[in-house]
């Protein structure tokens, strides 16, 4: 018997997969499954980035580039955040890794040990949970509430904060939820972490450009008395469809960059060369295909959250960015768990549990809305047969 590390077993998951899994099995023995569990926009990636890479790899980009992205690709990182968020920012400072997960990876290891307390939302990503349990940290929730929104109260963040802190992960526009936070509540936050300077920051800003109803994105980046310990997590996948592709980014703070990128070298060497020339040409090619998307979505969230709320046992909140509903079910008398199985069993509808997404997430489902509209009619009409 092989003996594996004590580790290895707080090592979680990510629900949506195990769901994704079950669903196409369940396609595969003839049945037809609705899929609005997993977070993928159901977009093509736009036919000018697929010929970057194209083009890319006919011109000989075959081989290693640098381990924290090639200088092009990382200047026009910093030219578009320029553009979006209105801050300067060193291209030095910006890491390319392949997708959101490793800077999550990097920033918990950095922090993360016995002893030690980091923030995170909840209900909320479960990689955040998982990844803090690995390193024998100590989670500590940030609870998102249906009353507010999901947005995150700064008080009580702040209240929270003890001198085993380390770390603050932050999620908004947020997964699973839809919530995203008021500016208000940013400017009270970073006003208070003044008093705590110590304490790094982790903004997982990957639904930034996912917003709906006039709502205007408020990145961290924008408060330079804590650009000295904050990282910022944003990349292509939900932007741009292109969640296969596998590229993201951060930009970190000065002290933290050559630790960055040591564990870039010593976890993936580099990010593929090809992808990295098709995400140039995302941020600096026609922007019209990102406000198409997001528009799509939009539409989509106007029917789903009436559609939701007409299900007997459910209300709905209006989720304000990313692609997903996080309605209440406890009116149904059912756990999450037990409505996610039956819905996919018996209606042929794949959801996520809530609390797939942190023990907050219990009396939640989440539904992606990255599907088309009839698809989400038909889903809700299942629904309500099943009940």
């Amino acid at each position: 018997m092989l003996h594996t590390a004590a580790s290895l077993d707080r090592l979680g998951t990510e629900s949506a997969f195990e769901v994704l899994a079950r669903a196409q099995k369940l396609a595969a023995q003839g049945r037809n499954i609705i899929n609005l569990g997993i977070g993928q926009p159901d977009f093509r990636t736009p036919e000018h980035i697929v010929e970057a890479a194209v083009k890319a790899l006919r011109d000989g980009h075959h081989g290693y580039t640098p381990a924290n992205g090639i200088p092009t690709l990382r200047e026009a990182v910093a030219a578009d955040l320029e553009r979006r968020h209105g801050v300067t920012v060193d291209p030095d400072h910006v890491v390319v890794v392949p997708g959101g997960k490793p800077t999550m990876f990097f920033s918990v290891l950095m922090f993360g040990e016995p002893g030690v307390e980091i923030m995170y939302p909840n209900p909320g990503f479960p990689i955040y949970e998982s990844l803090i349990n690995y390193v024998g940290a100590t989670p500590v929730p940030i609870a998102l509430e249906e009353a507010n929104g999901f947005a995150f109260s700064a008080d009580s963040v702040l209240d929270q904060i003890t001198p085993a802190t380390r770390l603050i992960i932050i999620n908004s526009p947020a997964n699973p939820t839809g919530g995203v936070t008021p500016k208000a509540e940013i400017d009270r936050l970073v006003e208070g972490l003044l008093r705590h300077p110590g304490v790094a920051l982790l903004s997982d800003e990957i639904y930034s450009q996912m917003l709906y109803e006039g709502r205007e994105h408020v990145s961290l980046l924008q408060y330079p008395e804590i650009r000295d310990r904050l990282i910022l997590l944003d990349g292509w996948s939900k932007t741009y469809a292109m969640t296969g592709w596998r590229l993201g980014f951060a930009v970190w703070p000065e002290q933290l960059v050559d630790a960055a990128t040591r564990l870039c070298i010593n976890d993936h060497s580099c990010v593929n060369a090809a992808t990295q020339h098709a995400g140039i040409e995302a941020l600096s090619g026609p922007q019209d295909v990102v406000r198409e998307m997001v528009a799509a979505f939009d539409e989509r969230r106007r029917v789903i959250v009436p559609e939701l709320n007409q299900i007997p046992g459910f209300r709905c909140v209006d989720p304000g960015g990313a692609f997903y509903a996080f309605p209440n079910i406890t009116g149904t008398g059912m756990t999450a768990r037990a409505a996610q199985d039956r819905f996919l069993e018996e209606a042929g509808v794949a959801t996520v549990a809530g609390t797939s997404f942190g023990a907050w997430g219990e009396g939640y489902l989440r539904f992606s809305y990255a599907s088309s509209i009839d698809n989400i009619r038909e889903a809700i009409r299942r629904i309500k047969a099943c009940l």
